[in-house]
């Protein structure tokens, strides 16, 4: 069975960069897809990369990550909008989808939307 657990980003935002990818990883490598509302910072990204190359064995073979960014609107108060909400949060909107790479085959990306292929786990126990 393909699990997808959704990661909302209040659950996560007050979390050091650390713990967000300690978290993240313990949920991908129970062979779950995340959907993380927003996106990692470069460096979070970098972190749970470098991470899951040390922990690659037999078991958990490693992942795969896409990020995709809303399309910016030009209008004045869309951009004092998202200004304010960069103020707050920094540029985390969107969405990242990320999952063990035994069970995600690939992740085409375009402007306006990830489609995420898997792998037939038939048979496997």
């Amino acid at each position: 069975m393909l699990t997808l657990q959704y990661v909302p980003m209040d659950e996560i935002i007050q979390l050091d960069s650390d713990r967000k990818v300690t978290k993240l990883l313990k949920i991908i490598k129970q062979d779950k897809i995340v959907m993380l509302e927003g996106r990692l910072s470069n460096k979070e990204e970098g972190m749970l990369i470098e991470r899951t190359m040390e922990e690659i064995d037999k078991k958990f073979k490693g992942i795969e990550i896409a990020s995709l960014e809303p399309n910016v609107r030009k209008d004045i108060g869309s951009a004092l909008r998202d200004g304010i909400f960069k103020l707050f949060f920094g540029d985390r909107r969107g969405i990242t989808i990320m999952g063990p790479a035994n069970i995600i085959k690939e992740i085409k990306r375009d402007p306006n939307k990830l489609q995420l292929y898997t792998s037939n786990r038939r048979g496997r126990k």
